[in-house]
Parts: C-alpha cells; sequence; structure tokens
C-alpha cells in the first residue's frame, strides 16, 4: 500500500484497520509529509509493534527520476517515471518571496488546446493520487536538504495545478492531494496559495466549490465561443456562458474574492485592440455572461513546430494589457520563467503513450484559428 495515496482520513480509517487508533495515523502522516520519511525505522515515536506492521504491508513510494534540468534562472524541471512508457513533469520556480511548485496530474492531457505542447502530445491515463503528492514530497524534501533549509522552515509556499493534463478530469484523484496540501498535519498550505487550473471542466468547478475550494485559474484565451471553440475544443461542451455562471458561483467558497484568468497571446489570432475591448465586455457580464470580478494574466505564447502558431510581438501585448488595465481590470503579463529547459507555460509535454491519436486530431483539415487582421478576419 503506497500510503501517498491517502489523504488524513483516508489513512486513518486504514490504520484502524490495523488496529491503530486516530492519534497513531496523525504520527505516520506527520513523518511522511513534513519530515520527508521513508523508512519506517526512522519514525521514532511510532510503536515498534505499529513499525513492524508497517514494514510489511506499506511503503512510501516515490517516482524514478528520469531527469532534472535547471535553468539559468534557478527554474529547476524534473521528468518523473511513471511507468509504460509515461513520464510527466514537474517544475520548481524560485522567487524572493515565495516558491511555487507547478504539478502534473495526467499523463498528457485529452483537452486538445492547440496553443499547448502537453495537448499535442495526446493522453494515456490519469496518475494516482499517490503520483500527484510524490511530485510534491520529492520535489519539498529534496530541495530542503539541497537547500540547507533549517528544520521547520518549507522551500515549496505555493502549489499551481498547471502542469501535464486537466485537473478536474482526474478528479477523484485530485481532491485527496489537495487535502494533503492544505492539511496542517501535512503541508499546511493556505488555500490561496493553491491552485488549480482548469480549461472549464463546467460540472467539475462546481464541485470543488463544495468539496476544496482552492484558488481557481480558468484558461480562456479567447473573447468569444466561435474563436475559443477553435483554441479550446472543451468549450464546445461548455461554452463561455456556462463556465462563466460556475466561476461566478464558485466565488461565493474561493479564498480569493477573483478567478485568475489566464490568456496565451498568439500573434495575429487573439491580440488585437477589438480582442480586448471584446474581453472587458465578457468580463463585466455585458456580452450575455455574468459578471466575474477578476485578474488577467496575459502568457507570451511558447512557440513549439506542431502548433503553426507564433507568439504575438512584445508591443502588441503590452497595448493589448493597456487597453485592459484602462477599462479598471487588474492585469499581469506572466515573466516567462524556464524557457531555456522548456520549463514555461504551455511546454511541458514529458513522454506519452498517446490513447487518443492527438496529432492527427489537431492536424485535421477543417479544425480552423480565426485570425484577425487589419484587413478583416480570415481562416488559416
Amino acid at each position: 500500500m503506497n500510503l501517498l495515496d491517502f489523504d488524513l482520513d483516508a489513512l486513518t480509517a486504514w490504520c484502524e484497520t490495523l488496529g491503530e487508533k486516530r492519534f497513531r495515523a496523525v504520527q505516520l502522516f506527520r513523518w511522511i509529509h513534513q519530515k520527508g520519511a521513508r523508512d519506517f525505522d526512522q519514525m521514532s515515536d511510532l510503536a515498534k509493534s505499529l513499525r513492524a506492521k508497517l514494514q510489511g504491508v506499506a511503503e512510501i513510494r516515490p517516482l524514478p527520476i528520469a531527469s532534472e534540468q535547471a535553468s539559468a534562472d534557478g527554474t529547476i524541471k524534473w521528468l518523473f517515471d511513471v511507468g509504460a512508457g509515461n513520464a510527466v513533469e514537474a517544475v520548481f520556480i524560485p522567487e524572493d518571496d515565495r516558491g511555487t511548485l507547478c504539478i502534473s496530474s495526467q499523463a498528457g492531457c485529452a483537452v486538445g488546446c492547440r496553443f499547448c505542447s502537453t495537448g499535442h502530445q495526446g493522453f494515456s491515463r490519469n496518475l494516482t493520487t499517490g503520483e500527484i503528492l510524490a511530485q510534491l514530497w520529492q520535489a519539498e524534501h529534496h530541495l530542503r536538504q539541497r537547500l540547507s533549509v533549517p528544520a521547520g522552515e518549507r522551500v515549496i509556499t505555493n502549489v499551481v495545478m498547471m502542469g501535464m493534463g486537466e485537473p478536474l478530469q482526474n478528479y477523484a484523484a485530485l481532491v485527496p492531494a489537495l487535502k494533503v496540501m492544505l492539511d496542517d498535519h501535512g503541508y499546511g498550505l493556505s488555500r490561496r496559495r493553491v491552485t488549480v487550473s482548469t480549461s472549464g471542466v463546467v460540472p467539475m468547478i462546481e464541485r470543488l466549490k463544495a468539496d476544496v475550494p482552492v484558488a481557481l485559474a480558468v484558461s480562456l484565451h479567447a473573447p468569444d465561443d466561435a474563436l475559443r471553440d477553435q483554441l479550446v475544443p472543451l468549450n464546445r461542451k461548455y461554452p463561455l456562458r456556462e463556465l462563466f455562471e460556475a466561476c461566478a458561483s464558485y466565488l461565493e467558497a474561493a479564498p480569493r474574492d477573483f478567478i485568475t484568468f489566464e490568456y496565451c497571446m498568439l500573434d495575429g489570432v487573439n491580440d488585437s485592440p477589438e480582442q480586448a475591448r471584446q474581453l472587458i465586455a465578457l468580463v463585466q457580464g455585458k456580452a450575455g455572461a455574468p459578471r466575474v470580478p477578476c485578474k488577467l494574466n496575459l502568457i507570451p505564447f511558447n512557440p513549439f513546430p506542431a502548433s503553426g502558431l507564433h507568439r504575438s510581438p512584445r508591443e502588441r501585448v503590452l497595448a493589448f494589457a493597456q487597453v485592459l488595465q484602462d477599462a479598471g481590470i487588474v492585469t499581469t503579463i506572466r515573466k516567462t520563467r524556464g524557457d531555456d529547459i522548456a520549463a514555461a507555460c504551455g511546454q511541458l509535454a514529458g513522454e506519452v503513450q498517446d490513447r487518443t491519436r492527438a496529432a492527427e486530431r489537431l492536424t485535421r483539415p477543417e479544425v480552423k484559428v480565426v485570425r484577425v487582421h487589419p484587413a478583416g478576419p480570415s481562416a488559416a
């Protein structure tokens, strides 16, 4: 039994099957997540009888590290082997006031966004709770040793579920992992410092609100359904009106009073001043969808050959941001990190044994992106 698969309640229930009380589960949970122990013999305050039981029936199972790369800006990317020819990536981003870990939730992704390298790799399978948490467990305790961090101090202060995969399409494994991240006996992270990013799985946004409402980021990338249908295929199932209704409802329980909308800037596709004005109308509730208090995060596109897309020039990104800011919308331009090791947003690809024929689907001739030019729209 891999004990990384359990949140505290599940670990308590499992320990009860061994004849142990809850306080023993709490001790065990702390040893695993707060101290990074893997050897049961290290867990000195556990009864010897319990340690003996654990030796025969349980383990703390790390993920094999296929590679580790360090960027010139201090970003670190790990490639974790999850078996059967699949590997996923996690990225640590150090900053002056925080340390952020970007975690994967699936081997590949079935959503198939046009601008995302992971989507072009296709989809193999969901990760287990233990595989999701192993990325945090290994990164936190490896970095503590590497950086000689004093006992009791944390290296990773923020977690973003923005790695490979659509987290809300792996909901059953995601929720226990989030609970461990938030648990004071685990990693003790604030709900404000744990972010789930989604392309818009509306029913699961509603469930997340009820089960474990952490910070929410939504991959928006277009100001209208016609364009978003092409860039984010999930929009055909859950169009913008439904998505914004779910976001407005989510704010009733969210730890922040706004939703973060991610907007990847694509040259000639979604970056015109007119599209900025359409985006303003959308988030302000003037385009048929509810108003959603938000922060807009403009992301420079990280090109890869299969996408057929290009990064918006910086001056166009700045002009787009200025239109939004002039309308009173909090707008940031994401600083690219780790792009020299392919660790920036949209670049995580890992290794995926695709079961979805993604390469074929994403190059079908009928899948077209509407590009906006000064002379008017045309299909490309």
